[in-house]
């Protein structure tokens, strides 16, 4: 597993890479000040691997697609967002414990201080990033935390061979060891952000039923107790005015372990895309009270263009040139509710809106922002589409001119604009 998880981690940075070229420089986040003091819903996720979100069999050349890469995409259907995942594959609630209880003291902790032999090969940068990572947590709107899974794992392996009272003893040593941790770990992270939800999710049982008929009650007994544990834990938080909610994940896979995770094909207890979606959708009604399913548009075809959580549904699509995206800019303006005005004699628009004024020219090399020429990397040009010619612009040129907040899914090929 940590060759595998290696190489597949490692695909962050090229996927990175593409959305950069995709929307172009400019498409960086804009500053406060150019924003107006705009901030973004901040969301800090902790856990073991499915906060990673790892698959077993996947390339270096596929990034990791899990809940939290999803809990993003539902944020910004919301408006402005950012997310920081601090995933650790193998991490177990006591080794959770220590990596919060070094972050609280913004000291950085090596691997093996957070929990001897962990698997994931980002450790000693996770750890020694503790100083940053509490500076996240205290400016997150949410904390979500998938942990305990690894606790548990032993009794998919020991619970064939264990009687019903030794199975039972053994569960609730484990609940103890992983409530023990839990009431410190939400404890701590409250004291650093006391105003920020935790989200805590409970823990599938991965083993389908036609793999051991005889086990798979017992498996499912033990996963419903650990979520009894939880909701209890939860509810004793809530009333200390600790703002925790719980992530009911395990029902969603109670009769299609088989389909939801990797289990038959791989011998893997992951989810795949399915299992990761679906804890996607129970986080984000935790967080928001909805989930909106979102499509990939399919490669060849424009991207999509949700503006301010609404897809724009136009004629006049994206354009692709020169690995850039080139938008009509009267329905980025309208969708908005910007101001646009028409210059026959110059060739330009001018759009104002919220204090900023950008005026853009055809085939100029430069876009005018509040008075000042802005380089751009590609020219305004004139599209045809049937009888109607319209002015589209470099998508991230109109976008950090007008302040607003600019993001590209990979994933979905989809770009996502927030006031």
């Amino acid at each position: 597993m940590h060759n595998s998880l290696k190489k597949y981690i490692s695909a962050v940075s090229a996927v990175m890479l593409m959305s950069t070229l995709l929307l172009g420089a400019a498409s960086a986040a804009p500053d406060a000040k150019a924003t107006g003091g705009k901030q973004p819903y901040r969301i800090v996720a902790l856990g073991d691997s499915l906060t990673v979100g790892f698959e077993p069999g996947k390339s270096e050349t596929v990034r990791p697609y899990g809940f939290v890469d999803r809990l993003q995409e539902q944020a910004l259907l919301h408006g402005r967002a950012e997310t920081v995942n601090v995933g650790i594959a193998g991490l177990k609630s006591g080794g959770l414990l220590n990596f919060v209880e070094a972050v609280k003291k913004g000291q950085p902790i090596t691997a093996d201080e957070i929990q001897p032999k962990v698997v994931d090969p980002r450790t000693p940068q996770i750890g020694a990033a503790a100083a940053q990572t509490k500076a996240d947590l205290a400016a997150a709107d949410a904390i979500t935390i998938t942990i305990g899974g690894n606790d548990l794992s032993e009794l998919l392996q020991g619970a064939s061979t264990m009687s019903d009272a030794d199975l039972s003893a053994r569960t609730q040593e484990l609940f103890k060891v992983y409530t023990n941790s839990m009431n410190v770990i939400a404890s701590d992270l409250h004291e650093l952000n006391p105003d920020a939800l935790i989200v805590v999710a409970d823990q599938y049982q991965p083993m389908p039923e036609i793999a051991d008929k005889a086990l798979y009650p017992k498996l499912e007994q033990a996963a419903e107790a650990f979520t009894g544990v939880i909701d209890k834990m939860a509810a004793g938080f809530q009333a200390q005015g600790i703002n925790m909610k719980v992530a009911h994940v395990a029902k969603e896979f109670v009769g299609g372990e088989g389909t939801m995770t990797h289990i038959i094909k791989d011998r893997d207890i992951h989810p795949n895309q399915l299992g990761y979606e679906a804890m996607a959708k129970v986080f984000s009604e935790a967080i928001w009270g909805s989930y909106t399913k979102l499509a990939a548009y399919e490669a060849g075809t424009p991207m999509g263009i949700f503006v301010k959580g609404k897809a724009l549904d136009t004629p006049y699509k994206p354009v692709v040139r020169q690995n850039l995206n080139f938008v009509a800019i009267k329905d980025i303006v309208d969708a908005i509710g910007a101001a646009s005005k028409w210059d026959n004699k110059t060739a330009s628009a001018t759009i104002t809106y919220e204090g900023h004024t950008v005026v853009i020219t055809i085939g100029s090399k430069t876009v005018k922002v509040d008075g000042q020429n802005i380089p751009v990397d590609a020219a305004a040009f004139l599209n045809k589409v049937g009888n109607e010619s319209k002015t589209y612009v470099q998508l991230a040129a109109l976008a950090s001119g007008l302040g607003l907040d600019v993001q590209y899914v990979a994933n979905l090929r989809t770009v996502f604009i927030n006031p």
